[in-house]
């Protein structure tokens, strides 16, 4: 396992090292829970409070925190040190001890193309007219569809799914068993539906007739930008007739569905068991917050925030945080929520008054 000084850490982040600087660590633990070894991430008042219940010589701290009192024989002390983070773990990353180069049982199409240093795990297919970008590593029982495109350094998972005619860009995460590219959810009855009718009518009875549905063809693809990550289980449908697009940046946590024909802007966060209906567009930077969900056919504006369980029902302007069902303005949620739970005292309150009132009146 490899070794870092905490100056080798402090270069690689663009930090001060300070104290004896040439200690090295192997890993990152909690405070109470690491060795000499580790680095500690006490990156709270409150967690540095376990520095003494563990053994840890060097520990990332916040910034201007006292850490010779600590006991510490040296310390990184980053101005944001939750983003500290994000590069310590990436240099501590072990990974996930996928075979280099291409195994033997892995199933690759003669007219694939696969870039320099690309490694594919066993049992893995790839199709036909297929392209790999460099450096990428694909593990086991994965599937590349027909004509599909994936750019550099990609990451692909145990057991994810690429269906065809997609187009993946560089630098692509999916976890175990994402599925990028399965037809959408589309279908049509003969004559008017109960649901159209329902939606029209906005609340009345369906009346509708027993019909059967049928369905209509994904013909489009899924188009996704560089930098995106897709979390474990999570479905991306292909378009109808044009594609599901994903913007530059955007991270899509576990349990996460993106319908047909959506577009996602750049540097979104979806996460988890978050929900986005067909056709919706969603701008750069939204946050949809865990079981949040969009109906089909809306809008959402730049840098919007959708609570956790939030269900947006219509278009939502750019910059505004919602919560609740329906979804509206988050502050006119909490003070909605705060005048529910005041109605029980109400409700006494004006029982109370109403006997005053009849026996000033007579009439009790």
């Amino acid at each position: 396992m490899p070794t870092y000084s905490i100056s080798d850490i402090a270069a690689a982040l663009g930090l001060e090292a300070l104290g004896d600087t040439d200690i090295r660590v192997s890993g990152v633990a909690e405070p109470a829970m690491a060795g000499e070894e580790h680095l500690a991430l006490a990156m709270k008042p409150e967690y540095a409070e376990q520095l003494s219940e563990g053994k840890a010589r060097a520990a990332l701290l916040w910034e201007g925190a006292d850490w010779e009192a600590k006991g510490l024989s040296a310390v990184l002390r980053p101005k944001r040190p939750r983003h500290s983070l994000s590069g310590v773990s990436a240099m501590m990353d072990p990974g996930q001890g996928y075979h280099e180069g291409i195994h033997a049982m892995a199933v690759i199409d003669p007219s694939a193309r696969l870039g320099e240093g690309v490694s594919v795990g066993p049992f893995t297919v790839i199709g036909a007219g297929v392209s790999i970008g460099a450096g990428s590593v694909i593990g086991p029982q994965v599937n590349i569809g027909w004509n599909t495109t994936i750019g550099a350094n990609a990451l692909i998972h145990a057991g994810a799914k690429i269906g065809a005619r997609c187009t993946i860009g560089a630098r692509f995460i999916a976890q175990p068993n994402a599925v990028i590219g399965g037809d959408g959810f589309s279908f049509v009855t003969p004559e008017p539906s109960g649901v159209e009718k329902v939606r029209e009518s906005l609340g009345k009875d369906s009346g509708g007739e027993a019909q059967a549905w049928a369905r209509i063809h994904s013909l489009g693809g899924v188009t996704i930008a560089d930098d995106v990550e897709v979390g474990a289980n999570a479905c991306i449908d292909r378009g109808t007739v044009r594609d599901t697009t994903i913007g530059a940046g955007t991270k899509i946590d576990n349990l996460v569905q993106v319908g047909h024909n959506t577009v996602v802007g750049e540097n979104c966060l979806l996460c988890g068991l978050a929900g986005i209906a067909g056709s919706a567009k969603v701008g750069n930077n939204v946050v949809m917050a865990g079981q949040s969900g969009l109906v089909d056919n809306v809008f959402v504006g730049d840098n919007v925030v959708i609570g956790a369980g939030a269900k947006v029902l219509a278009n939502v302007p750019a910059g505004r945080a919602m919560l609740g069902y329906p979804a509206i303005k988050m502050d006119q949620h909490v003070e909605s929520y705060k005048g529910m739970r005041r109605l029980p005292r109400l409700f006494r309150d004006v029982a109370e008054l109403k006997k005053a009132v009849s026996k000033l009146t007579g009439n009790e």
